[in-house]
């Protein structure tokens, strides 16, 4: 949440239960220019006047930021997530010193580390590191989608993903199948597979779908998707069809290991029949693979 020295604020904490004594304070730090932690919970005298007496304990960090060194950090932050880069703000709760760390840089420190932990993990976190009480807030870009094959189970599929905040892109040589009246709003690419993915390559937030069944499209995004650091890959077909498909792969050089990445058949057993409820199962392997893989 950020409040301003009038009041204004933008944002919640606790959806509402709290605000009004954490704006309070976010006002007395502005004017003392001091960071300070904030605990409610149910034991405390006060929980009914601040509107917690529905239960739980809460625990707020309220940082100025004044000096330059914090507008800097700020303007990082801004950088980073307009180049959909992902950035973790590291912040020591005992001194309200904060500093950044990229995922995705190797740094070799346990900061560095936990930062990288929680941003795959996709949660921000407190940790305790050399002594040091850090909170660990996540800034990931958008979780990325390419679905190769603009078929029917890709309607449903691309809709689903875009409202669980998936950027989705439809990818298929076909004109004919990648239309706009098909996939209204949806980010279409009529390269093939491989040059698609080379153009926009994936990343540890990306999941790949292959959903054509056909080996000339589908093998080498699944290719590509081998080499990256997608967190998810599946492919479309029976047991039979997946068996020649890890053949091909397999005399293509990649090994069993890397094989084991493939999710196929693709998506949850859940007897899915149609379309929708095939996206379903999809959808609902890949929520799993990101949160608990």
């Amino acid at each position: 949440m950020a409040v301003r020295d009038d009041g204004a604020f933008s944002g919640s904490v606790s959806g509402g239960c709290v605000e009004g004594a954490v704006i309070g304070e976010a006002q007395n730090a502005l004017r003392d220019g001091r960071p300070r932690n904030l605990k409610f919970g149910v034991s405390n005298e006060d929980a009914w006047a601040v509107g917690l007496a529905c239960g739980g304990t809460i625990e707020i960090h309220v940082a100025p930021v004044l000096a330059p060194p914090q507008q800097s950090l700020v303007r990082e932050l801004k950088k980073a997530r307009d180049s959909h880069r992902a950035v973790v703000l590291a912040t020591d709760l005992a001194t309200g010193e904060s500093v950044l760390r990229y995922p995705g840089e190797s740094r070799g420190d346990a900061l560095a580390d936990a930062a990288k932990l929680q941003a795959r993990k996709d949660q921000s976190a407190s940790v305790e590191i050399g002594g040091r009480n850090w909170f660990l807030t996540v800034f990931n870009p958008p979780l990325d989608l390419a679905i190769i094959g603009a078929v029917h189970i890709a309607q449903p599929l691309a809709r689903m993903a875009a409202l669980a905040g998936y950027a989705v892109r439809v990818i298929d040589p076909r004109t004919a199948f990648a239309t706009e009246d098909r996939f209204p709003g949806i980010t279409l690419s009529h390269d093939w597979p491989d040059e698609a993915l080379a153009a926009k390559p994936l990343g540890p937030r990306s999941a790949v779908v292959a959903l054509t069944h056909d080996p000339k499209l589908d093998d080498p995004g699944l290719a590509a998707a081998l080499k990256s650091e997608a967190f998810y890959i599946g492919a479309l077909g029976s047991r039979t069809t997946h068996s020649k498909r890890l053949e091909r792969l397999r005399a293509n050089g990649f090994g069993d290991a890397e094989l084991q990445r493939i999710r196929g058949p693709i998506g949850l057993d859940i007897g899915a029949r149609s379309p929708a409820e095939i996206a379903i199962a999809v959808l609902a392997q890949m929520t799993a693979e990101l949160r608990k893989g």
